[in-house]
């Protein structure tokens, strides 16, 4: 496994946007030592790229216990696969519990802390490419690449989630008084998020599976083009991929998650087993009485109903009965500390510290986003295109569902996208693009008692955001 170390930069700076407002300091400073005073070569410039998958992997909360850190993609799940009909808490209690029930309140501090941690790789981004001017030509628009990969990223992730956020496209510095926290269009959000991966993938090359690639670009734009409608560009961008002849499917589907670095992965945030700097807690958390909070992410039993019907040969690596009850069912793609009868060997020999690395983007997910985008929006129904359907054989063949197919629907699409990418953060996102993100839920929350509505479908802004702007950001409805 390739390791993003936890490398300090040593910049004395505002390490959030988010934590600034008016009365962020007081008295007003004077002086400050910017970023310029580090980044002065080629070699310190780095260590800020560096910094940035830093960002990304988030602190591991078992390790280290400071609230004030950032979980960034360590608590993805919560806002995502918990928020789905895919998975819930063991005990429908704490935070967490808010999730699952469409009860989340702007107090909400796994909320917060999402929130807070993509502004700080944002943050991480806009200073490496405040500095780009101490590399080298080539390596400056290698690392400028890099940095507008991982904001992409962030942004992608936040206006997916929150709508109308700040665009903050430069470094806030302490002495800078023309902050604005006013939310902008999500408009505006998508065009640079564009702008950033069109110039990722034209920068960057490379078959790095734990930094930013042109792969690794041009999938997520592809994602972006569909979130948007443009499917034509997300089919271009796939079938490049697709005829590059560095990715492949993993011809175990065990093996996409416990071999880490194969060729079906495009991108994937690194962890380091039983390092307290660079392990992560998610896949202990996941477990029954090994975590912080253990029992969160677990399976509704429709979802296993749904995994034992249309997974094949992919369901036992998706889910298994919690070997302490009997009753629960977990999620079996991460596990830290193995398992015999699945034929996975442990990762870490603590499975507090987990190695397991977590892939953002891979090849699977490319091949059904051709098929997506094939089929279009509106008012497409199915696809009988020819690469399409080899697209969508393909990754049934991988499950063992051979039967060949004539034609592929959106229904049938979003079926396979489940099944495959079960608890990988996909399924909220996908039922939003599909547009059956309220039939779904609603259903979903009327079969449990819940109380799902149509303003569930963003998170309420942080209320310490809000505070912290003196009112100037203003609240999502329903909230």
């Amino acid at each position: 496994m390739k390791y993003i170390y936890n490398l300090a930069v040593l910049v004395v700076g505002l390490v959030l946007f988010s934590s600034c407002g008016a009365d962020f300091l007081s008295p007003n400073p004077t002086a400050a030592v910017g970023a310029t005073a580090y980044y002065t070569t080629e070699a310190q410039l780095e260590t800020g790229v560096i910094n940035m998958y830093d960002g990304m992997q988030g602190v591991n909360i078992l390790a280290n216990t400071n609230v004030n850190l950032n979980h960034a993609v360590q608590f993805e799940y919560y806002v995502t696969e918990m928020r789905s009909d895919n998975t819930r808490t063991k005990s429908s209690e704490g935070e967490a519990a808010q999730f699952e029930s469409y009860t989340i309140e702007a107090t909400n501090g796994i909320v917060s802390d999402y929130y807070r941690s993509m502004y700080d790789i944002i943050y991480r981004a806009n200073t490496v490419l405040a500095n780009l001017e101490v590399a080298s030509t080539e390596v400056a628009a290698q690392f400028e690449g890099e940095a507008k990969f991982v904001r992409a990223y962030a942004y992608f992730n936040l206006v997916r989630l929150w709508g109308d956020v700040p665009l903050v496209d430069r470094v806030i510095a302490p002495l800078d008084t023309d902050i604005q926290y006013t939310r902008v269009a999500s408009d505006q959000i998508y065009n640079l998020i564009v702008a950033d991966l069109q110039t990722a993938a034209a920068n960057l090359s490379g078959d790095s599976k734990n930094r930013a690639s042109k792969a690794a670009a041009q999938a997520m734009l592809a994602k972006v083009y569909l979130t948007q409608g443009n499917n034509s560009g997300a089919e271009s961008l796939c079938e490049e991929i697709i005829s590059d002849a560095g990715f492949s499917l993993a011809d175990n589907f065990k093996d996409v998650f416990y071999s880490e670095g194969n060729d079906e992965v495009i991108f994937a945030i690194a962890y380091k087993a039983d390092d307290a700097n660079d392990s992560q807690n998610f896949s202990t958390e996941w477990l029954n009485a090994v975590g912080r909070t253990a029992g969160v992410n677990f399976l509704h039993n429709n979802m296993v109903a749904f995994l034992d019907q249309y997974g094949g040969d992919r369901t036992p690596y998706s889910y298994r009965q919690d070997f302490l009850q009997a009753e629960q069912n977990q999620v079996a793609k991460y596990i830290p500390n193995g398992d015999d009868a699945l034929g996975i060997d442990a990762v870490s020999s603590d499975a507090r510290l987990a190695g397991n690395d977590w892939i953002v983007l891979r090849y699977a997910d490319v091949l059904l986003m051709h098929v997506e985008a094939t089929i279009g929006a509106g008012s497409g129904i199915s696809t009988t295109d020819p690469s399409a359907l080899a697209s969508f054989q393909a990754v049934r063949d991988r499950a063992g569902l051979t039967d060949a197919v004539s034609s592929v629907s959106k229904d049938e699409l979003l079926i396979e996208r489940r099944a495959e990418l079960a608890f990988e953060n996909q399924r909220f996102f996908d039922l939003v693009r599909f547009g059956v993100a309220n039939e779904v839920l609603s259903a979903h929350s009327d079969d449990l008692n819940y109380s799902f509505s149509g303003t569930d479908l963003l998170l309420p802004i942080p209320q310490r955001e809000i505070g912290l702007s003196n009112g100037q950001l203003t609240q999502n409805p329903g909230y």
